[in-house]
Order: C-alpha cells, then sequence, then structure tokens
C-alpha cells in the first residue's frame, strides 16, 4: 500500500512562503470563519464559532507569538482577550524563557476602556497603541532587548489605567518597525476585520490562519471589511489539518511581496 500523504503540509519545495526583511516581525492573522466567510451570526455579537479543535490551534499560535495584536471595538464586544491554557504549551512558552502570555496589543483611537473590562484582570501584559498622544512609554521591559525600544519625552505621558506601555500608532509600516525594536518580532492579529482589512490592504500580513467550521452564518459579518480593495497576491498552503469537531486549520504564506517587504 503506497504511503499516505502528510496533510499537515501540502507546501511544495519551490514554493517558499515569504519572510520579511529587517526589521519588520512576521505576521499572522488567526481566525475562525464559517463555510461562507462570516466571523458571528447575522445577528451579530462576539465572533465565537470555533470549537475545542480551533481553540488548540489558536492557543498553539498565541504560544508561538510574541504578542497579538487585538482591535479596540473587537476587546469592548467580547471584554477580554484570549489565553494560552493548554498545559504543554505554557510549559514550552517557560522552557523558552518567555511569559506564560504574549504581550496584548490594543489597537484604538481613543483610550477610553472600560475599567471593568474582564481585559483587566487578565493575567498578560497590555500595551495600548493610540494616534491620541503623541510619545510612547515604555513598559518596564519584558524582556532586557526591548529597554531602548520607545523614544520618550523628558516627562512622557502615563500610560492610561490598566496599561504597562503607551504607544502612538502612526503609519503601521512605522510602528511594526517600533514593535520589532521592542522586541516583539513575531505578532498574532486577532482582528477585527477593519484592522486585519487595513493590513492586508498594507501587504503586512505574512500568514493566513484560517479555521473552517462547518456552518452557513450568513448576514454581514465578513472576516474582511465590505468593499475593502485588496491588490491581487498570491499564497501557499503551509499547513492543513483537520480538526476536533470537522473542522479544517489552513494555514497559508504570502508567495508575492510588496515594495515595503523589502524582498522581490
Amino acid at each position: 500500500m503506497p504511503d499516505q500523504p502528510d496533510w499537515r503540509s501540502a507546501r511544495q519545495p519551490d514554493q517558499q512562503p515569504e519572510r520579511r526583511a529587517e526589521p519588520f516581525p512576521q505576521l499572522r492573522l488567526v481566525l475562525a470563519v464559517s463555510l461562507d466567510g462570516r466571523l458571528a451570526p447575522a445577528e451579530g455579537g462576539a465572533a465565537q464559532i470555533g470549537g475545542p479543535g480551533d481553540r488548540r490551534v489558536l492557543e498553539e499560535a498565541l504560544a508561538w507569538a510574541d504578542a497579538c495584536l487585538i482591535g479596540a471595538r473587537t476587546l469592548r464586544l467580547h471584554g477580554c482577550t484570549c489565553l494560552i491554557h493548554a498545559a504543554d504549551l505554557l510549559e514550552q512558552r517557560r522552557r523558552q524563557g518567555r511569559s506564560d502570555q504574549p504581550v496584548a496589543l490594543v489597537v484604538s483611537r481613543r483610550a477610553d476602556f472600560d475599567p471593568h473590562l474582564r481585559f483587566f484582570t487578565q493575567p498578560l501584559e497590555r500595551w495600548l497603541l493610540t494616534p491620541e498622544l503623541a510619545a510612547g512609554v515604555r513598559p518596564e521591559p519584558v524582556a532586557a532587548a526591548r529597554s531602548e525600544a520607545f523614544s520618550s519625552p523628558a516627562t512622557p505621558p502615563a500610560p492610561p489605567p490598566g496599561f504597562a506601555a503607551v504607544q502612538p500608532l502612526g503609519p503601521w509600516p512605522d510602528t511594526l518597525r517600533e514593535l520589532a525594536a521592542a522586541g516583539l518580532h513575531r505578532l498574532v492579529l486577532l482582528g477585527g476585520a477593519d484592522l486585519a482589512g487595513q493590513l492586508l490592504a498594507e501587504h503586512l500580513v505574512d500568514q493566513l490562519q484560517l479555521t473552517l467550521c462547518p456552518r452557513l452564518l450568513g448576514g454581514p459579518h465578513s472576516w474582511l471589511p465590505a468593499g475593502l480593495d485588496l491588490a491581487s497576491s498570491r499564497w501557499t498552503l503551509l499547513e492543513q489539518r483537520v480538526l476536533e469537531g470537522e473542522e479544517l486549520l489552513l494555514r497559508y504564506g504570502r508567495l508575492l511581496s510588496h515594495p515595503l517587504s523589502g524582498r522581490r
């Protein structure tokens, strides 16, 4: 009997995904979507359509990451962010000398969060990315390499309550360079759709990790904003895995580059 194919990796040897030139971090978009590409039911609400299989691969992505990006609207809808709970993944990060959880990077135009959100009691470090402030505040460093990452004025503004640091949100390429300089080299993007659309439109997402859930939801809540104008790009399949609950993990890497990536 011929050997069975390894469905975990479908990439051909001549199909190498892009590696973003320094000083950009690697950015992976991680989502669970319905068969018709929806994040949430037609009536709206928090996007929670994945099952235990999706939860496992989400935590694997978080274990890989130095930080996760989350949009303000998504945070306000859910009230919290995703944490790693699997004992083997926590132990893996500890062996690597890393914190149990990646840093949470909240992207918001305003620093006006409800202090009673569960997010502010979760056991992780929180940074705020916002255009509202003109200067950044460096946290007591998560790693020594981050100690010179952010420039500060003589009297830097204090971060909002609950946040260890605040970073001005400028053009995305500049912001990502500053995050990489702060030691955040692997980023997971958890949503929402507007934030994902911005970063995809600027050719800054390196990997797409999609869990297909066996449901049809209908409605307007797609994983990308309606009317988003995206340039054509090619992606290669890095991994596919059948998950518990008949869900399917598909992970793609970008093949074609953009001038910002420093590659052709």
